[in-house]
């Protein structure tokens, strides 16, 4: 009896086994024909924006944050002390170089000139009277009515007396500088700033009258990592002209000021930040540059002939590197591997691997796609059309197949 039971049993299970095997079978079959009925060539193809890779002449910039620097800026301090009798500027207006900024009273330095010609008159006189008596006493020699001795005292007085007159001379003009230097000189034209002394101040050397920029032109100052070093240099030496800089707000949205050339590179590299500083110089005749203004600062080092320009956003970041999906000759896709060589403007990228001028990609629409998808291809700004009603009847014909295929 218990051999009975064993024989059922195991027919038992082989009958269960060809069930569910069958069963399994039955379900795979219907999956793939329901995947067939929607990837194969019934599908609707998937509406995307395409563009051609486009070959152009790209600039090549480098970037960084820079600081705008005057010129020349000129504390103006009083080379005389005395009393500040007035200001002849208007803070925060231009200046002209030689243009009086401000008179301190001169009357003591007045007299000390008048003196030192006073001395000087009376130290030419004496000379001219030691003259007059040499050149008599040298008539006299010949008949012995002087000595030689007398004579060579003669000679010595007049060319003593010559020397008092020479410093004499000396300390007019040092008298002569000092008075001058009562009227306060404008060394630059630049634009005056906010006063630090007022009328009737007595001023010393040390007193600052205010502080004069050069504002045209101005030097804008940034810093590059020494990586770009060689670069900057190659395009230095070989056409300075050409390395045009310009200045765009914090933001980079617009620019303040287009232009500028590169002046200086720094003889040295700062070993903390590794990094190297350049000066350039803008004419800012309308005074957009502001002394000790933040800017961003883009430097044209090199152009490109003939670069491979597509839209940003048709570059997707996979985990092998950047991609692109390219529309094939069949209206399908493929994902096709790009090396991005840097970027053009906002809104485009240089491709440097990876694709040819004139070949397709999508920019609109990618995350609908997958390798083979059958797409339409539109142009930027272009609506797809409304889909036929065969279109939505085989659409509905997928969707019942997977809902029974679920």
């Amino acid at each position: 009896m218990s051999r009975f039971w064993k024989v059922a049993w195991i027919i038992i299970a082989v009958i269960v086994v060809a069930a569910l095997g069958y069963r399994f079978l039955h379900k795979s079959g219907g999956s793939g024909s329901a995947g067939r009925g929607q990837g194969g060539a019934d599908a609707v193809p998937v509406p995307v924006t395409v563009v051609p890779v486009v070959k152009q002449n790209v600039p090549v910039y480098l970037t960084s944050l820079g600081t705008v620097q005057a010129l020349n800026t000129v504390v103006v301090s009083p080379q005389v002390p005395g009393t500040l009798l007035s200001l002849n500027f208007v803070e925060g207006q231009p200046v002209k170089k030689g243009q009086v900024l401000a008179h301190i009273d001169p009357r003591t330095y007045q007299a000390n000139y008048d003196q030192a010609v006073a001395h000087q008159n009376q130290d030419a006189a004496q000379l001219a009277t030691a003259k007059s008596n040499l050149s008599r006493s040298e008539s006299l020699l010949g008949k012995g009515y002087i000595s030689k001795q007398d004579l060579d005292t003669l000679r010595n007085t007049a060319n003593q007396l010559q020397a008092t007159v020479a410093a004499d001379a000396a300390s007019v003009r040092d008298s002569k500088v000092q008075l001058d230097y009562t009227n306060v000189i404008s060394p630059i034209d630049g634009l005056a700033g906010i006063r630090g002394v007022d009328p009737g101040n007595v001023l010393t050397t040390s007193s600052t009258i205010v502080t004069l920029t050069q504002l045209h032109p101005i030097n804008v100052m940034f810093t590059l990592p020494e990586q770009n070093l060689d670069l900057v240099r190659t395009a230095f030496a070989k056409d300075p002209s050409a390395l045009h800089v310009t200045a765009l707000d914090r933001t980079d949205s617009h620019p303040i000021a287009t232009g500028g050339v590169l002046k200086v590179i720094d003889n040295q590299i700062d070993t903390t930040t590794g990094t190297f500083r350049l000066k350039s110089e803008f004419s800012n005749a309308d005074h957009a540059l502001w002394p000790g203004q933040f800017v961003n600062v883009q430097l044209l080092v090199n152009t490109v002939d003939g670069g491979l320009v597509i839209p940003t956003q048709a570059v997707s970041r996979g985990p092998d590197g950047d991609y692109v999906y390219q529309v094939q000759a069949d209206n399908t896709v493929k994902m096709q591997p790009v090396v991005v060589a840097g970027e053009v403007g906002d809104s485009h990228v240089m491709i440097g691997t990876g694709l040819k001028a004139g070949e397709q990609v999508v920019t609109e629409g990618q995350f609908r796609l997958k390798p083979g998808s059958k797409v339409n291809p539109l142009k930027p700004g272009q609506v797809p059309a409304a889909p036929s009603a065969e279109e939505l009847k085989k659409s509905a014909q997928g969707g019942r197949k997977g809902g029974r295929r679920g």
